[in-house]
């Protein structure tokens, strides 16, 4: 849809330009054929020269903060541009079609203006259009992110009653269980800072990234405690991440989904291995898991409401500052999501 939208609206804009510089001008000098050629040789310059600026420098460098490689690239792309088409013009259409622009140098100084401003005037209608729909994308974007906050607060003020409860029992209960069974009072333990983070830190906009891995913690030493020494899990953190932040619950349902379809369906001795590492402009979560080769996972791509609201919320997030890999191997399944830092 959106290429076709581009298609069309190229097509249109393109097409008035060039009757506005063939119909436009020949009307006021009556030289239609000299102005056809005119046309032929404007066209083709500001459409390259607005294709880079819009759809290369601006998105490449500019939204990169990259503003001098922006500026360099727009003032000599402009420049080799314009110096071709007068070179072509002076030497070629004007001895035949304009002799009496020959009077003026090649190299002129004037004439070089006159064509700087038009072609950037072109160039500031043409990104115009792309502005105003980036714009109109951004604004729902964010409106639909609003909403999907809201929504969340209010899913979590129906929840919290009930929670509250069960969490203050627990610690109840573990104080009971402490004496009389350590390893129970354990379990108890990675349940109650399981529920602690569900009702205090779930529905803050970012949580610490230690934070979210211990809660990732809290629910693998669960599932271990359901699985026994048939699942072997690993946790691997590489750097340093104090400083990092991610959205609250972006991980558990990549963890579950580990669990649910790669250890809940194998018959043999399975594992999972959860790898944290940073780089100097961006964080990534490693999951990998063991899955039998008959088994089917759910993957971000096949569906999964868990998974579907991962990527949902990664697009809503970090629109364009995040990248999710899923690999399927023959007898593992790895998702890799890279975060980009300070967004």
């Amino acid at each position: 849809m959106k290429f076709n939208k581009d298609i069309a609206f190229n097509s249109v804009f393109w097409l008035l330009y060039f009757l506005y510089q063939w119909l436009g001008l020949a009307s006021l000098y009556g030289d239609y054929n000299g102005y056809f050629i005119n046309a032929c040789m404007a066209l083709p310059v500001s459409l390259i020269f607005s294709i880079l600026a819009v759809h290369l420098f601006f998105r490449r460098y500019y939204q990169k903060d990259q503003k001098t490689a922006f500026w360099l690239g727009i003032i000599l792309s402009s420049g080799l541009l314009l110096l071709i088409r007068r070179y072509f013009n002076y030497y070629i259409i004007y001895p035949r079609y304009f002799p009496m622009a020959l009077n003026m140098p090649l190299l002129s100084a004037g004439k070089f203006l006159v064509d700087f401003v038009n072609l950037y005037a072109i160039t500031g209608l043409y990104a115009l259009y792309y502005s105003l729909r980036y714009w109109y994308r951004e604004k729902h974007r964010v409106q639909d992110l609003l909403q999907q906050k809201t929504l969340a607060e209010l899913d979590l003020l129906k929840s919290q009653v009930q929670p509250h409860f069960v969490f203050n029992t627990l610690n109840n209960i573990y104080g009971t269980a402490l004496k009389a069974s350590p390893e129970t009072a354990a379990l108890i333990a990675h349940l109650s800072g399981f529920l602690n983070y569900n009702l205090y830190d779930a529905s803050k906009d970012t949580i610490a990234l230690t934070a979210e891995i211990d809660y990732i913690k809290h629910y693998i030493e669960l599932q271990k405690n359901r699985f026994g020494n048939s699942v072997d899990v690993a946790v691997n953190i590489f750097d340093e991440i104090t400083d990092l932040q991610v959205a609250p619950l972006l991980l558990l349902p990549l963890v579950e989904n580990c669990f649910k379809h790669g250890v809940g369906d194998s018959v043999q001795k399975s594992w999972v291995r959860i790898d944290v590492s940073r780089k100097k402009d961006q964080y990534s979560i490693v999951i990998e898991n063991s899955c039998d080769r008959d088994a089917k996972q759910v993957s971000p791509n096949t569906g999964g409401i868990g998974l579907a609201n991962v990527k949902k919320r990664l697009q809503l997030i970090y629109r364009n500052k995040h990248e999710l890999k899923v690999i399927e191997g023959p007898n593992s399944y790895l998702v890799i999501l890279k975060i980009q830092i300070g967004i």
